[in-house]
């Protein structure tokens, strides 16, 4: 069986392809056409040794989700009429009343998904308990799906509590199919079953205008493949970390928002488990941005809700400016540092870095494709820290056009074309050092007791400055890291996330209760996953409770043990460990039931090789490179491929593959380990 996993970034598309047969391992890097994202899977996949017509499985990420929420060019959000409450049209314009910019008096709030005009609130009502206190208006609902019939891409349901009782929900679908069968009804107790009537709704609007355009791009997708001879599977990255078929995407395509990000995180943890680390952060720097996520014990922390489409900060993502989706991902700060980030100078005189990326099209000035600003590979090209060629000779680097872009800010500031340089890489260093303070400090964790794994193509030339910066002792380049996330998808399982909005107290529950809630999720997960193709030696289940004290409005996910006593003590014990203190003598209110279930894939082998001798190699070349530390220096250039486990390289020293570039500073060495990654470390 040959699998393919497809990354498609903002600048390049990843791929990298593992043949279960002969357990070979092939990868390339292609320029991504930004405004046809199926034509950058298509051209990978041609560039590539492989026939189409020889591939079994494609596993998928992109950004298409996170970029039509931007307002990217040509993505334009579906036509949606959203039917709720009488007197609740406004929930998604009203939201929380959290100000995210607090003294700023022009702020203005995210438009809403749907305009007014398209939002409807009929009579009909179900209470906190799951009773029927009002009918529900269905001569209104017939008449509201004869008008919008053929004018709508999607109807969308969202009544107060269906996640106790989804009745009116139900019937709300059976009629609007009655009279509009071709339109997609969305109800939010299948998208969101939880409390919380803003975020569910959010998330079911979200879900419903993403369908059509996933639908779009999967369908081109799958049928230029055919045109090619493909006819195996594709699947798609979620942004939990796990994988699923085509069909589930379409039902919850805002699952998939963050896939890529999410990739590089999991590959990072299947590594960190192999070799042992029980505490790493990702640091994956790409053409577009720089991500950062923290794994302990080989699993990425995760969280239940996030928002798309909002403003980031300093890599803070700014409460209250996009549109909440939950749904779990992989906790993923994200900051304008990419090696496409461009340059410029503020109403200040201040040199500033990002948000605006050149990405491939027309990309750095040195790519000579019409781009004339000044970028993050712009100036490690000209400090002498990149070769002339990138992503295996795809891209040739014209140093003068580098020289040329810089020296219009050096100008501006009075510096030399090499103090420029270097300032732009120290703020691209200082935003991704934030980053990694965010999923680490700012999470009550201590970076000083991680290890960072720099990967993506401009993460190894900065990674152990960035170490530096956090007091980290070693860093870790792993193997294929320009095609690092890509690798992640062949690494990552098959996951389904399943929920049941439950809303008792504790003293309400017993176990006959929890364990029929938890029968009923887990014959949806183990269907869905035989369906799959999974038998059950292949698959793994993971229940957990939503659970707060009933004065709290936020709740912590506490793992299912039995008795259920036994969960409601450990939820004490958890709330002490993680705020400091516990309230034995409040009540506990169980807010939802939670299982996940996992479908173990094939996995490629990660060969340990045998750790010999530690021996100095012969440089390959030597090419000026600028350091801070010293000044131009004749440095040694390795090829990555040349070297083996044992080698040990002192700083200032470059490794070089064709997916990436390893910077060596001065004071620093790299030492090939046993699976042929490289220790960058004091």
């Amino acid at each position: 069986m040959v699998r393919v996993g497809v990354d498609v970034g903002g600048t390049f598309t990843d791929l990298v392809i593992f043949d279960e047969v002969s357990s070979e391992l092939l990868y390339l890097k292609f320029p991504t056409r930004p405004r046809e994202a199926w034509l950058s899977v298509i051209s990978a996949l041609e560039a590539s040794s492989l026939s189409i017509d020889h591939i079994d499985i494609i596993v998928h990420a992109s950004t298409l989700g996170t970029n039509i929420f931007f307002g990217q060019k040509g993505l334009e959000l579906p036509k949606g009429l959203l039917i709720t409450n009488e007197g609740f049209r406004d929930i998604i314009e009203i939201g929380r009343q959290n100000r995210p910019r607090l003294y700023d008096p022009y702020f203005s709030r995210p438009r809403p998904l749907i305009s007014r005009n398209m939002r409807i609130g009929i009579r009909g009502r179900i209470d906190a308990f799951g009773n029927e206190v009002e009918p529900l208006d269905t001569k209104t609902l017939e008449n509201i799906a004869i008008k919008y019939c053929g004018e709508v891409d999607a109807f969308i349901i969202s009544f107060l509590h269906s996640y106790i009782n989804p009745v009116h929900e139900e019937v709300a679908r059976r009629i609007i199919k009655t009279y509009c069968p071709k339109t997609d009804v969305i109800l939010s107790h299948v998208v969101d079953p939880e409390p919380m009537e803003y975020e569910r709704t959010s998330t079911t609007v979200v879900n419903a205008l993403l369908k059509p355009v996933l639908a779009k791009y999967l369908y081109i997708l799958r049928r230029e493949l055919l045109k090619r001879g493909f006819h195996g599977k594709i699947l798609v990255m979620k942004s939990s970390g796990g994988v699923s078929t085509v069909e589930y995407a379409l039902e919850t395509p805002a699952a998939f928002i963050e896939s890529g990000p999410a990739a590089g995180a999991i590959a990072t943890a299947y590594f960190s488990k192999i070799m042992d680390l029980d505490r790493v952060i990702a640091l994956d720097m790409g053409g577009t941005t720089a991500k950062a996520s923290a794994i302990i014990d080989g699993e990425p922390l995760i969280v239940k809700e996030y928002e798309v489409g909002g403003e980031i900060h300093m890599g803070r993502l700014i409460k209250g400016s996009g549109y909440p989706v939950r749904i779990s991902h992989i906790d993923i700060v994200e900051v304008s540092a990419g090696g496409g980030s461009i340059a410029w100078i503020d109403h200040g005189g201040s040199l500033r870095v990002g948000p605006l990326s050149a990405g491939s099209e027309p990309g750095p000035a040195c790519y000579d494709r019409g781009g004339v600003e000044p970028t993050v590979t712009d100036a490690n090209l000209v400090l002498g820290r990149l070769p002339t060629v990138l992503a295996g000779g795809r891209i040739r680097l014209y140093k003068e056009l580098a020289e040329k872009a810089i020296d219009k800010l050096a100008q501006e500031l009075g510096l030399s074309i090499e103090e420029t340089a270097l300032s732009i890489i120290r703020i691209a260093n200082t935003l991704m050092a934030r980053a990694l303070r965010i999923v680490s400090i700012e999470r009550g964790l201590d970076p000083r007791e991680f290890i960072i794994f720099g990967f993506g193509g401009a993460g190894p030339l900065h990674i152990a400055y960035l170490a530096r910066e956090l007091s980290v002792k070693k860093a870790i380049v792993p193997p294929m890291p320009g095609v690092f996330s890509a690798m992640g998808l062949l690494l990552t399982d098959y996951r389904h996330d399943y929920r049941k909005g439950i809303m008792k107290y504790v003293s309400e529950i017993d176990d006959e209760m929890i364990e029929g809630i938890f029968r009923e999720l887990e014959d949806k997960a183990l269907n869905t996953l035989y369906s799959e193709g999974f038998s059950m030696d292949n698959i793994r289940i993971i229940r957990e409770l939503d659970m707060r004290y009933s004065k709290q409005a936020y709740e912590l996910s506490i793992p299912y043990v039995r008795p259920f006593s036994k969960t409601a003590e450990l939820f004490h014990e958890v709330h002490e460990a993680k705020y400091g203190y516990r309230h034995e003598d409040e009540e506990v209110i169980v807010v939802a039931a939670k299982l996940t279930a996992y479908g173990i894939t094939n996995k490629p082998p990660v060969i340990r090789k045998y750790m010999a001798k530690p021996y100095t190699p012969r440089p390959d070349l030597f090419r000026k490179v600028y350091f801070e530390e010293i000044g131009w220096i004749n440095t040694p250039i390795y090829y990555w491929e040349k070297l083996y486990p044992g080698a040990h390289i002192d700083g200032p020293a470059i490794i070089e593959s064709i997916d990436t570039t390893v910077l060596i500073p001065p004071g620093y060495n790299g030492i090939i380990n046993e699976f042929r990654a490289i220790d960058v470390e004091v």
